[in-house]
Protein backbone atom coordinates (compact mmCIF):
# COMPACT_ATOMS: atom_id res chain seq x y z
CA UNK A 1 0.00 0.00 0.00
CA UNK A 2 2.75 2.59 1.02
CA UNK A 3 4.38 1.90 -2.42
CA UNK A 4 0.84 3.14 -4.22
CA UNK A 5 0.53 6.20 -1.91
CA UNK A 6 4.29 6.89 -3.83
CA UNK A 7 3.05 5.98 -6.94
CA UNK A 8 -0.01 8.34 -6.82
CA UNK A 9 2.57 11.06 -5.33
CA UNK A 10 4.39 10.86 -8.05
CA UNK A 11 2.16 11.18 -10.35
CA UNK A 12 0.45 14.36 -9.12
CA UNK A 13 4.58 15.94 -8.74
CA UNK A 14 5.65 14.57 -12.49
CA UNK A 15 2.34 13.53 -14.42
CA UNK A 16 3.98 10.83 -16.08
CA UNK A 17 4.56 6.82 -14.77
CA UNK A 18 5.86 3.35 -16.80
CA UNK A 19 3.20 1.33 -18.17
CA UNK A 20 4.11 -1.27 -15.45
CA UNK A 21 3.56 1.36 -12.23
CA UNK A 22 0.02 2.45 -13.95
CA UNK A 23 -0.74 -1.51 -13.52
CA UNK A 24 0.50 -1.69 -10.17
CA UNK A 25 -1.88 1.66 -9.61
CA UNK A 26 -4.73 -0.26 -11.06
CA UNK A 27 -3.98 -3.37 -9.16
CA UNK A 28 -3.86 -1.81 -5.87
CA UNK A 29 -7.29 0.24 -6.14
CA UNK A 30 -8.65 -0.48 -2.50
CA UNK A 31 -10.48 2.35 -0.02
CA UNK A 32 -7.53 3.44 0.81
CA UNK A 33 -5.97 4.42 -2.04
CA UNK A 34 -9.08 5.97 -3.90
CA UNK A 35 -9.34 7.60 -0.80
CA UNK A 36 -6.14 9.42 -1.41
CA UNK A 37 -5.79 9.81 -4.92
CA UNK A 38 -9.45 11.30 -5.01
CA UNK A 39 -8.31 14.10 -2.20
CA UNK A 40 -5.36 14.69 -4.20
CA UNK A 41 -6.68 14.77 -7.48
CA UNK A 42 -9.71 17.69 -5.89
CA UNK A 43 -7.01 19.46 -4.78
CA UNK A 44 -4.66 19.59 -8.10
CA UNK A 45 -8.38 20.49 -10.18
CA UNK A 46 -9.62 23.42 -7.38
CA UNK A 47 -6.08 24.50 -7.86
CA UNK A 48 -6.66 25.21 -12.06
CA UNK A 49 -10.60 25.32 -12.21
CA UNK A 50 -11.41 25.72 -8.56
CA UNK A 51 -15.10 25.06 -7.37
CA UNK A 52 -16.44 25.69 -11.68
CA UNK A 53 -18.41 22.82 -13.30
CA UNK A 54 -18.49 22.76 -17.14
CA UNK A 55 -21.74 22.04 -18.68
CA UNK A 56 -22.02 20.49 -22.22
CA UNK A 57 -25.72 20.61 -24.07
CA UNK A 58 -25.73 17.00 -25.54
CA UNK A 59 -28.16 16.63 -28.55
CA UNK A 60 -28.31 13.13 -30.16
CA UNK A 61 -28.59 13.96 -33.35
CA UNK A 62 -29.42 10.51 -34.52
CA UNK A 63 -29.62 6.70 -33.75
CA UNK A 64 -29.02 5.48 -36.93
CA UNK A 65 -25.25 3.69 -37.13
CA UNK A 66 -22.85 2.08 -39.86
CA UNK A 67 -20.81 0.28 -37.07
CA UNK A 68 -21.52 -2.65 -35.35
CA UNK A 69 -19.91 -2.63 -32.36
CA UNK A 70 -20.72 -5.74 -29.88
CA UNK A 71 -21.70 -3.76 -26.51
CA UNK A 72 -23.80 -0.97 -27.88
CA UNK A 73 -27.88 -0.79 -28.37
CA UNK A 74 -27.63 1.26 -31.61
CA UNK A 75 -25.46 -1.12 -33.57
CA UNK A 76 -26.21 -1.42 -37.30
CA UNK A 77 -27.51 -4.93 -36.59
CA UNK A 78 -29.96 -4.46 -33.65
CA UNK A 79 -32.85 -4.58 -35.00
CA UNK A 80 -34.84 -3.89 -32.33
CA UNK A 81 -33.34 -0.30 -31.80
CA UNK A 82 -35.91 2.64 -32.73
CA UNK A 83 -34.15 4.65 -35.57
CA UNK A 84 -34.67 8.54 -35.79
CA UNK A 85 -32.59 11.26 -37.45
CA UNK A 86 -33.15 14.99 -36.38
CA UNK A 87 -34.12 17.80 -39.03
CA UNK A 88 -31.76 20.73 -39.02
CA UNK A 89 -34.35 22.69 -37.26
CA UNK A 90 -34.91 19.86 -34.42
CA UNK A 91 -30.86 20.56 -33.54
CA UNK A 92 -31.29 24.14 -33.37
CA UNK A 93 -33.94 24.11 -31.42
CA UNK A 94 -32.27 22.40 -28.94
CA UNK A 95 -29.82 24.95 -29.25
CA UNK A 96 -31.67 27.92 -28.48
CA UNK A 97 -33.67 26.35 -25.48
CA UNK A 98 -29.90 25.23 -24.44
CA UNK A 99 -28.61 28.80 -24.99
CA UNK A 100 -31.41 30.55 -22.71
CA UNK A 101 -30.88 27.57 -20.22
CA UNK A 102 -26.90 28.66 -19.86
CA UNK A 103 -25.56 26.49 -22.12
CA UNK A 104 -22.54 27.57 -24.22
CA UNK A 105 -20.93 24.57 -26.05
CA UNK A 106 -23.35 22.47 -28.10
CA UNK A 107 -22.57 18.55 -28.32
CA UNK A 108 -23.68 17.10 -31.48
CA UNK A 109 -23.70 13.16 -31.14
CA UNK A 110 -24.86 10.30 -32.78
CA UNK A 111 -24.36 6.77 -34.61
CA UNK A 112 -21.12 7.00 -36.41
CA UNK A 113 -21.33 7.71 -40.82
CA UNK A 114 -24.71 9.03 -40.79
CA UNK A 115 -24.14 12.70 -41.38
CA UNK A 116 -23.06 13.77 -44.88
CA UNK A 117 -20.21 15.94 -44.10
CA UNK A 118 -22.06 19.22 -46.14
CA UNK A 119 -24.76 18.86 -43.66
CA UNK A 120 -22.21 19.23 -40.41
CA UNK A 121 -20.54 22.01 -42.06
CA UNK A 122 -23.79 23.31 -42.47
CA UNK A 123 -25.34 23.03 -39.32
CA UNK A 124 -21.85 23.84 -37.40
CA UNK A 125 -21.45 27.26 -39.56
CA UNK A 126 -25.57 28.17 -38.71
CA UNK A 127 -24.78 27.33 -34.91
CA UNK A 128 -21.73 29.72 -34.86
CA UNK A 129 -23.20 32.45 -36.85
CA UNK A 130 -26.42 31.69 -34.25
CA UNK A 131 -24.39 31.93 -31.13
CA UNK A 132 -20.86 33.18 -31.85
CA UNK A 133 -19.69 33.01 -28.02
CA UNK A 134 -20.32 29.47 -27.74
CA UNK A 135 -18.51 26.43 -28.79
CA UNK A 136 -19.72 23.56 -31.44
CA UNK A 137 -18.25 20.00 -29.90
CA UNK A 138 -19.31 17.14 -32.93
CA UNK A 139 -19.28 13.38 -31.83
CA UNK A 140 -20.40 11.98 -34.79
CA UNK A 141 -17.14 9.06 -35.61
CA UNK A 142 -14.24 8.38 -37.80
CA UNK A 143 -14.27 10.34 -41.49
CA UNK A 144 -11.63 11.09 -43.67
CA UNK A 145 -9.20 13.48 -42.14
CA UNK A 146 -10.04 16.25 -45.60
CA UNK A 147 -13.56 15.72 -44.22
CA UNK A 148 -12.30 16.49 -40.26
CA UNK A 149 -10.93 19.71 -42.00
CA UNK A 150 -13.82 20.67 -43.66
CA UNK A 151 -15.69 20.29 -40.32
CA UNK A 152 -12.68 22.25 -38.71
CA UNK A 153 -12.61 25.25 -41.38
CA UNK A 154 -16.82 25.52 -40.78
CA UNK A 155 -16.54 26.44 -37.34
CA UNK A 156 -16.39 23.14 -35.02
CA UNK A 157 -13.94 23.72 -31.78
CA UNK A 158 -13.84 20.28 -30.37
CA UNK A 159 -13.86 16.93 -31.46
CA UNK A 160 -15.29 13.56 -29.35
CA UNK A 161 -13.82 10.08 -30.29
CA UNK A 162 -14.05 7.94 -28.05
CA UNK A 163 -11.52 4.82 -28.50
CA UNK A 164 -12.75 2.79 -25.82
CA UNK A 165 -9.54 1.06 -25.64
CA UNK A 166 -6.14 1.65 -26.46
CA UNK A 167 -5.15 -2.37 -26.68
CA UNK A 168 -5.33 -3.48 -29.75
CA UNK A 169 -6.60 -6.94 -28.84
CA UNK A 170 -8.82 -5.73 -26.49
CA UNK A 171 -10.54 -3.79 -29.31
CA UNK A 172 -10.75 -6.66 -31.29
CA UNK A 173 -12.74 -8.33 -29.26
CA UNK A 174 -15.55 -5.72 -28.63
CA UNK A 175 -15.64 -4.56 -32.50
CA UNK A 176 -16.43 -6.49 -35.98
CA UNK A 177 -13.04 -6.65 -38.14
CA UNK A 178 -14.51 -4.41 -40.15
CA UNK A 179 -13.99 -1.97 -37.61
CA UNK A 180 -9.95 -0.97 -37.63
CA UNK A 181 -8.30 0.06 -34.00
CA UNK A 182 -5.25 1.55 -36.26
CA UNK A 183 -7.55 3.48 -37.98
CA UNK A 184 -9.62 4.57 -34.79
CA UNK A 185 -6.06 5.65 -33.38
CA UNK A 186 -4.90 7.73 -36.83
CA UNK A 187 -8.66 9.64 -36.83
CA UNK A 188 -7.72 11.30 -33.21
CA UNK A 189 -3.84 11.97 -34.41
CA UNK A 190 -5.47 13.71 -37.44
CA UNK A 191 -8.03 15.73 -35.38
CA UNK A 192 -4.86 16.82 -32.97
CA UNK A 193 -2.96 17.85 -35.92
CA UNK A 194 -5.95 19.72 -37.39
CA UNK A 195 -6.27 22.00 -34.85
CA UNK A 196 -9.47 20.77 -33.06
CA UNK A 197 -9.65 20.60 -29.40
CA UNK A 198 -9.76 16.38 -29.28
CA UNK A 199 -11.41 14.46 -26.66
CA UNK A 200 -11.10 10.68 -26.52
CA UNK A 201 -12.08 8.26 -24.22
CA UNK A 202 -12.60 4.32 -23.26
CA UNK A 203 -15.49 2.17 -20.89
CA UNK A 204 -14.15 0.39 -17.29
CA UNK A 205 -14.92 -2.28 -16.82
CA UNK A 206 -16.15 -3.76 -20.25
CA UNK A 207 -15.74 -7.57 -21.05
CA UNK A 208 -11.94 -9.03 -21.81
CA UNK A 209 -10.73 -5.95 -19.65
CA UNK A 210 -7.65 -6.85 -17.82
CA UNK A 211 -5.37 -4.32 -15.51
CA UNK A 212 -3.07 -4.43 -18.54
CA UNK A 213 -5.64 -3.20 -21.03
CA UNK A 214 -6.14 -0.15 -18.70
CA UNK A 215 -2.77 0.79 -18.07
CA UNK A 216 -2.87 1.09 -21.56
CA UNK A 217 -5.28 3.35 -21.64
CA UNK A 218 -3.85 5.51 -18.82
CA UNK A 219 -0.41 5.40 -21.22
CA UNK A 220 -2.40 6.79 -23.90
CA UNK A 221 -4.14 9.71 -22.15
CA UNK A 222 -0.61 10.44 -20.61
CA UNK A 223 1.37 10.35 -24.27
CA UNK A 224 -1.84 11.79 -26.59
CA UNK A 225 -2.27 14.41 -24.04
CA UNK A 226 -5.96 14.92 -25.23
CA UNK A 227 -8.16 18.05 -24.16
CA UNK A 228 -11.01 16.15 -22.50
CA UNK A 229 -11.29 12.69 -21.50
CA UNK A 230 -14.94 10.61 -21.14
CA UNK A 231 -14.76 7.65 -19.26
CA UNK A 232 -17.73 5.83 -17.72
CA UNK A 233 -18.47 2.26 -16.42
CA UNK A 234 -19.43 -0.10 -19.43
CA UNK A 235 -23.62 -1.17 -18.71
CA UNK A 236 -24.84 -4.14 -20.79
CA UNK A 237 -27.65 -3.67 -23.53
CA UNK A 238 -30.14 -6.35 -23.50
CA UNK A 239 -29.82 -6.30 -27.42
CA UNK A 240 -26.20 -7.16 -27.46
CA UNK A 241 -24.18 -10.54 -27.05
CA UNK A 242 -22.54 -9.05 -23.96
CA UNK A 243 -26.36 -8.49 -22.49
CA UNK A 244 -25.07 -11.43 -19.66
CA UNK A 245 -21.67 -9.58 -18.66
CA UNK A 246 -21.28 -7.84 -15.06
CA UNK A 247 -21.43 -3.61 -15.41
CA UNK A 248 -18.44 -1.87 -14.64
CA UNK A 249 -17.74 -0.08 -11.24
CA UNK A 250 -18.13 3.18 -9.96
CA UNK A 251 -15.55 2.80 -7.77
CA UNK A 252 -13.11 1.66 -10.00
CA UNK A 253 -14.42 4.89 -12.57
CA UNK A 254 -13.96 6.93 -9.96
CA UNK A 255 -10.46 6.08 -8.88
CA UNK A 256 -9.54 6.39 -12.56
CA UNK A 257 -10.76 9.43 -12.74
CA UNK A 258 -8.72 10.62 -10.13
CA UNK A 259 -5.54 9.18 -11.18
CA UNK A 260 -6.37 11.01 -14.78
CA UNK A 261 -6.67 14.99 -13.02
CA UNK A 262 -3.36 13.72 -11.51
CA UNK A 263 -1.97 13.34 -14.81
CA UNK A 264 -3.17 16.61 -16.49
CA UNK A 265 -4.05 18.61 -13.87
CA UNK A 266 -6.08 21.12 -16.73
CA UNK A 267 -7.83 18.08 -18.64
CA UNK A 268 -11.47 18.33 -19.35
CA UNK A 269 -13.12 15.11 -17.64
CA UNK A 270 -16.42 14.81 -17.45
CA UNK A 271 -18.37 12.89 -14.56
CA UNK A 272 -21.04 10.76 -17.32
CA UNK A 273 -24.20 10.12 -17.03
CA UNK A 274 -23.51 6.43 -17.04
CA UNK A 275 -22.04 6.96 -13.25
CA UNK A 276 -25.13 8.41 -12.82
CA UNK A 277 -27.15 5.58 -14.54
CA UNK A 278 -25.19 2.86 -11.69
CA UNK A 279 -25.42 5.07 -9.14
CA UNK A 280 -27.98 7.57 -7.42
CA UNK A 281 -24.99 10.58 -6.84
CA UNK A 282 -22.88 8.67 -9.38
CA UNK A 283 -22.28 12.25 -11.36
CA UNK A 284 -21.63 13.77 -7.67
CA UNK A 285 -18.66 10.98 -6.93
CA UNK A 286 -17.01 11.97 -10.29
CA UNK A 287 -16.89 15.30 -9.40
CA UNK A 288 -15.59 14.67 -5.65
CA UNK A 289 -13.23 12.36 -7.69
CA UNK A 290 -11.63 15.17 -9.79
CA UNK A 291 -13.87 15.74 -13.07
CA UNK A 292 -15.73 19.29 -13.69
CA UNK A 293 -17.53 18.53 -16.83
CA UNK A 294 -21.58 17.64 -17.10
CA UNK A 295 -23.37 17.17 -20.04
CA UNK A 296 -27.22 17.15 -19.50
CA UNK A 297 -29.40 16.03 -22.51
CA UNK A 298 -31.12 18.65 -24.72
CA UNK A 299 -32.52 15.89 -26.87
CA UNK A 300 -36.01 16.15 -27.74
CA UNK A 301 -37.62 14.20 -25.33
CA UNK A 302 -39.64 11.94 -27.56
CA UNK A 303 -36.19 10.50 -28.89
CA UNK A 304 -34.11 10.46 -25.80
CA UNK A 305 -35.20 6.48 -25.34
CA UNK A 306 -34.45 5.66 -28.70
CA UNK A 307 -30.36 6.61 -28.06
CA UNK A 308 -30.17 3.67 -25.73
CA UNK A 309 -26.27 2.78 -26.02
CA UNK A 310 -26.72 1.10 -22.87
CA UNK A 311 -29.61 -0.11 -20.69
CA UNK A 312 -31.31 1.93 -18.39
CA UNK A 313 -30.22 4.74 -19.16
CA UNK A 314 -31.14 7.93 -16.80
CA UNK A 315 -32.93 11.62 -17.83
CA UNK A 316 -34.69 10.49 -20.61
CA UNK A 317 -38.05 11.71 -19.63
CA UNK A 318 -37.48 15.01 -18.37
CA UNK A 319 -37.32 18.19 -20.14
CA UNK A 320 -33.98 20.60 -20.83
CA UNK A 321 -34.79 23.01 -18.45
CA UNK A 322 -35.40 19.96 -15.62
CA UNK A 323 -32.30 18.58 -16.35
CA UNK A 324 -30.33 21.79 -16.00
CA UNK A 325 -31.88 22.27 -12.77
CA UNK A 326 -31.34 18.99 -11.14
CA UNK A 327 -27.60 19.13 -12.12
CA UNK A 328 -27.41 22.53 -10.75
CA UNK A 329 -28.95 21.12 -7.57
CA UNK A 330 -27.06 18.17 -7.48
CA UNK A 331 -24.07 20.12 -7.60
CA UNK A 332 -24.40 22.74 -5.02
CA UNK A 333 -25.22 19.65 -2.49
CA UNK A 334 -21.83 19.35 -2.92
CA UNK A 335 -20.55 22.91 -2.91
CA UNK A 336 -19.78 22.93 -6.79
CA UNK A 337 -21.84 25.00 -9.08
CA UNK A 338 -22.66 25.01 -12.73
CA UNK A 339 -21.23 28.52 -15.05
CA UNK A 340 -22.08 29.86 -18.32
CA UNK A 341 -19.25 29.68 -20.37
CA UNK A 342 -17.50 28.13 -22.51
CA UNK A 343 -15.59 25.23 -20.73
CA UNK A 344 -12.44 25.49 -22.40
CA UNK A 345 -9.49 23.84 -21.11
CA UNK A 346 -7.28 26.52 -18.70
CA UNK A 347 -4.03 26.61 -18.26
CA UNK A 348 -2.41 24.52 -15.18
Amino acid sequence: MTDAIALIDRLAQQHSLTLAEYQTLIEAECEETRTYAAQQAVAVRQAVYGTDIFLRGLIEVTSYCRNDCYYCGIRKSNQACQRYLLSDEDILTCCAEGYQLGFRTFVLQGGEGILPVPRVCALVSAIKARYPDCAVTLSLGEYSREEYQQMFDAGADRYLLRHETADKAHYEKLHPASMSFAHRMQCLQDLKDIGFQVGCGFMVGSPYQTSACLAKDLKFIETFQPHMCGIGPFIPHHDTQFREEPAGRVDQTCYLLSLLRLMRPNLLLPATTALGTLDPIGREKGILAGGNVVMPNLSPVAVRKKYALYDNKICTGEESAQCRGCLARRMDTIHYHLVTDRGDMRTA
